[in-house]
């Protein structure tokens, strides 16, 4: 009895790690914020994208970045759920991502490309085929047909926080469909997987204590490929020229899906209580009224991507429509801009705290 009881309080130690995917460690500074970064194209049909996430080295104590890359699934009708950073017992965990017939819960995580938080808008599959959603993938649409379009959904508007739950992050929780999903049968992250997370450990520059925050190595067109031309660096969320303005991407967005999320500006703290609050309403308007903008020149684009396939448009016809298209979605990215430089110039100042009459 004694022997069985030794075994059952073994297996309840060791069941957390085994069961969900935990690591044996748990670390007292969460990870960084996830870096911005391009897409590199899909590679093949039949390729399915795994978000880049932070990993921990403990024998070096900190962070490095595990680039986000195009994956084969391992069995036909599965989808990758990624693994995401929790808190819990004084410290962050993390949760291991798997592959299933459905997605689970990441954590409420923005890792963008279709995983804005919850499930999954980049693709589905279809009679033994995965379609991709041109409207979040980098696809060329030359060699893969199996294509849609579709707007997502971002729950997140835009936080780039990386954990779930402890000082300052993310409060979501699974909903039933998270719950069934984590019921399912789960494959593990595959070996091509496992090769690439410890290149970008044995890598340096993926460290964050190096990079800090901005991984020379955010993302490849497959696993483990670091020097190819598939492999792209971290990028700033906005341009240079930018003072304030919207994030842009710096390969020119098509559609206005391409654009990553409007970033909202940081709470203004003058001195004067009633006046930040009037501004922050302003801001919050601004922000509501161009993601609605955004929302139908989406669908307007959408409406004539479905008139062109009806049709079955030439390549050249194709490609001068989305040439249009792209001229929109950059005058609308100006426009906005120029919309939020101009409510910042009336952003509410400090209170000057030198006395008057130069006493």
């Amino acid at each position: 009895m004694r022997t069985i009881r030794f075994l059952l309080g073994l297996l309840i130690l060791v069941a957390p790690a085994a069961l969900f995917g935990q690591i044996g460690v748990r670390i007292a500074i969460g990870p960084p914020m996830l870096p911005f970064y391009d897409q590199p194209i899909c590679p093949g049909d039949g390729y399915l994208w795994t978000p880049g996430y932070w990993a921990y080295d403990d024998s070096i104590s900190d962070y490095y970045w595990v680039p986000g890359t195009w994956v084969l699934a391992p069995e036909e009708g599965y989808l990758w759920t990624p693994g995401y950073w929790g808190w819990g017992d004084g410290g962050y965990f993390f949760n291991d991502g798997y592959w299933g017939p459905e997605v689970g819960f990441y954590g409420g995580i923005n890792y963008g490309f279709g995983y804005f938080g919850v499930g999954y808008g980049g693709g589905r599959w279809n009679n033994g085929h995965f379609f991709y959603n041109r409207s979040v993938n980098n696809l060329d649409t030359t060699n893969i047909h199996n294509v849609y379009s579709a707007t997502v959904e971002n729950s997140t508007n835009g936080n780039r926080v990386s954990y779930n739950g402890g000082a300052g992050g993310l409060q979501a929780r699974p909903n039933s469909e998270e719950e069934a999903a984590a019921q399912q049968r789960h494959i593990p992250a595959v070996a091509s997987q496992t090769e690439h997370a410890q290149a970008a450990r044995a890598n340096p520059a993926q460290r964050a204590g190096m990079n800090h925050g901005q991984p020379a190595i955010a993302a490849t067109s497959k696993p483990g490929d670091f020097s190819g031309h598939g492999a792209v660096g971290a990028r700033e969320a906005v341009e240079p020229s930018g003072a304030g303005g919207t994030a842009t991407q710096h390969r020119a967005a098509v559609h206005p899906n391409d654009l990553p999320p409007i970033v909202r500006p940081a709470p203004v703290n003058s001195g004067n209580a009633r006046a930040d609050k009037n501004y922050q309403k302003q801001q919050d308007k601004l922000i509501a009224k161009q993601t609605q903008q955004r929302q139908a020149l989406q669908q307007k684009q959408e409406m004539e991507h479905q008139q062109l396939a009806r049709q079955k448009a030439s390549d050249a016809r194709t490609q001068q429509v989305e040439q249009k298209h792209q001229q929109q979605t950059q005058q609308l990215v100006q426009k906005h801009s120029a919309q939020q430089q101009s409510l910042q110039a009336r952003q509410p100042q400090p209170r000057s705290s030198e006395p008057r009459n130069g006493r």
